[in-house]
């Protein structure tokens, strides 16, 4: 019995027998031979194979290593090329092929390409496919700066984010800034998640990150606190003034009750209507726009005779921001801005007398609005908006308000400063638009509390007043914290709950807001306000009425009597004037706006308290017309609303 494996041509046949002697036969041949079925290789390598080696081919103790020519590029392989003993881990030598570089106008339409499949990626939530498109126009922004603001005006047209991207998301407006945002940002992290809930609507607002309060104050609230100071019974007279927004550009005879942008000018129209008026623009102002020239001069003439102040001026006036009318982005100009500071600054000098004006910016003090990037971004980036801190502190010091020291400080602290006056007051004006959610650069490392070191400077300055006995007023914009729609959570939190409560009542006597326009007061509370008592009442804030009439508001400001020594309000008046009389002065010219009183805040609000007749309005004072003022509690809410609808009804 055999095997047989026959060569597919027939031509032979490779038999295995049972002698387990191999017979190769022809196919046609009788002739038969043997072969052994064993043959041993000599042990020595056959040198012979090859003329030349790296080593010693004879030797047992390494495999030969004969030195070997390549006939087509006549080359020799190195020895290194097959060496045991040094491996190489990387081809160095061979050509390893990328995809050729893009232009910039390549990335761009990657960009777009990406992030419309993005868009409409089935498996990813709105929250993700945001964050995911950031992060493509990140990398953009980091190769291809130049591409970044036409990546924005492409998704803005395509997501019809806006009736008119050029002027919002352009080159000359908001494109440079989303470029800056979104290169230095953490976009797939706390970053990203912020911009796209604050923005876009499409995440979840990230959790407040958990404080460390490690080394954040120098020394611990002293335990007992030093005694209060003791009143003078000799009063401070001190005008609060906020949002004036002037607007150089308003025209009378315009639309006031336009359905688009700002009304009061020349290209405002109703869509009712979009040729003829149908409210024309008184000349002192209206509901629905800014201030004119006319309503600024008007208030500030009227202020003196009804505060009596006109032989002796204030003691101070607190200027808490807004400068500039509401313009759209693509008409603001950094000309615009300057001219206003002048306009308004010099106005205050002029007809308020020869106390000083302590002057805080606002959201719309700055171009674009809202802005104000920190300096840690470094370079000419951090320092983008030092024209305005330069100018406004410039005018500050012209008008003899500064000191040096508090020039130099606000030159530096982005036009943030402390005045320590003769009478003992120290005056701590902050930059809070390092805190406003509308400001795109505050979305730079958002999960730290304090990138710009706002917070820092404010708590050193508290520090620095604790230690020499002294009182302090805090005033700024954009209120911290209370309805949580206005400042962000991280920065308010280190701001108010542990910096507030490690100063107060002791340090901070008062802090004043503007902002929202409405006359409005909050308390701050020990613990985050986890109890709210007389007891655990810390300080109060009042936010000042605006003197523009923007929206539905009456135009008002407030003066506060305030004790020479304790620096505590005793009483706060405060006046209005009613927008609603205004289209009947126009026809004539020998009367203007009138303003007239509106409330005393002690007597309005502390006629059931046990309270004495000099003893401040301080946060104990505003918790107890809290809990005893009214009852029932509705009734409270009644006479604040009336006072609130005074202020803001047309009626």
């Amino acid at each position: 019995m055999s095997l047989k494996l026959r060569c597919f041509l027939g031509l032979a046949t490779l038999a295995w027998s049972q002698d387990s002697e191999f017979v190769l036969a022809a196919a046609d041949s009788t002739l038969t031979s043997t072969v052994p079925s064993s043959y041993a290789v000599p042990g020595t390598f056959p040198t012979s194979l090859y003329s030349h080696y790296y080593n010693n081919p004879t030797a047992t103790s390494a495999q030969p290593q004969p030195v070997i020519s390549d006939p087509v590029t006549n080359e020799i392989f190195p020895y290194s090329l097959t060496d045991p003993y040094n491996i190489s881990q990387y081809d160095t030598v061979d050509p390893h092929p990328l995809p050729p570089k893009a232009s910039s106008q390549m990335l761009l339409q990657q960009a777009v390409a990406q992030i419309k499949s993005i868009s409409v990626n089935p498996m990813l939530t709105n929250c993700a496919r945001c964050q995911a498109s950031l992060e493509i126009a990140k990398f953009l922004a980091l190769a291809a700066p130049e591409q970044g603001t036409n990546l924005a005006l492409t998704l803005c047209e395509y997501f019809k984010y806006s009736s008119s991207c050029e002027k919002s998301v352009g080159p000359f407006v908001m494109g440079p800034i989303l470029t800056q945002v979104v290169s230095f940002a953490d976009v797939g992290g706390y970053d990203g998640q912020s911009i796209c809930s604050q923005f876009l609507g499409l995440c979840p607002a990230p959790a407040p990150t958990a404080l460390n309060l490690t080394g954040w104050f120098a020394k611990p609230k002293p335990n007992p606190l030093p005694p209060p100071k003791q009143p003078s019974g000799q009063l401070l007279k001190v005008l609060h003034l906020s949002d004036m927004h002037i607007d150089p550009r308003y025209a009378n005879g315009a639309e006031a009750n336009c359905t688009t942008g700002l009304c009061c000018r020349e290209n405002a129209y109703n869509s009712h209507s979009p040729n003829t008026p149908l409210l024309p623009a008184s000349r002192y102002g209206s509901f629905l726009c800014d201030s004119p020239f006319s309503l600024i001069t008007s208030v500030l003439e009227a202020i003196p005779p009804l505060t009596g102040t006109e032989s002796t001026g204030f003691d101070f006036t607190m200027f808490t921001g807004d400068m500039l009318a509401h313009d759209p982005e693509n008409q603001q100009s950094r000309a615009l801005n300057e001219y206003s500071e002048v306009v308004l600054y010099d106005l205050f000098k002029r007809m308020l007398g020869p106390g000083p004006t302590y002057a805080t910016l606002g959201n719309h003090d700055t171009c674009l609005p809202d802005l104000a990037s920190p300096s840690s971004l470094g370079g000419a980036l951090g320092q983008q908006f030092s024209w305005l801190y330069d100018h406004v502190t410039a005018l500050w010091e012209q008008e003899g308000w500064l000191p040096e020291a508090s020039v130099e400080s606000s030159r530096t602290h982005y036009a943030a400063y402390m005045v320590k006056r003769a009478d003992g007051l120290r005056v701590i004006s902050l930059d809070t638009n390092l805190w406003y959610k509308s400001n795109y650069f505050n979305y730079i490392n958002s999960s730290e509390p304090d990138v710009s070191g706002i917070l820092r400077f404010l708590t050193d300055e508290l520090q620095d007043a604790e230690d020499a006995g002294d009182r302090v007023w805090i005033i700024g914009h954009v209120v911290s914290g209370w309805d949580g729609s206005n400042a962000l959570p991280n920065p308010t939190n280190l701001s108010d709950v542990p910096s507030v409560d490690r100063f107060s009542p002791h340090v901070i006597a008062n802090i004043f807001w503007g902002h929202t326009h409405e006359d409005q007061l909050s308390i701050f509370y020990a613990n985050n306000g986890t109890n709210m008592s007389a007891e655990t009442a810390q300080t109060v804030s009042w936010t000042g009425p605006s003197v523009t009439p923007l929206t539905n508001l009456n135009s008002g400001f407030r003066v506060y009597e305030v004790d020479s020594a304790t620096f505590e309000v005793i009483d706060a008046y405060t006046w209005k004037s009613y927008v609603n009389d205004y289209p009947a002065l126009d026809s004539q010219t020998q009367f203007g706006p009138t303003f007239e009183f509106e409330y005393s805040t002690r007597e309005a609000y502390g006629g059931n308290i046990t309270w004495g007749a000099t003893d401040p309005l301080n946060a104990t004072w505003w918790q107890l017309v809290t809990e005893r003022a009214c009852v029932p509690s509705f009734l409270l809410l009644s006479l604040y609303m009336l006072f609130q609808r005074w202020k803001w009804t047309r009626l």
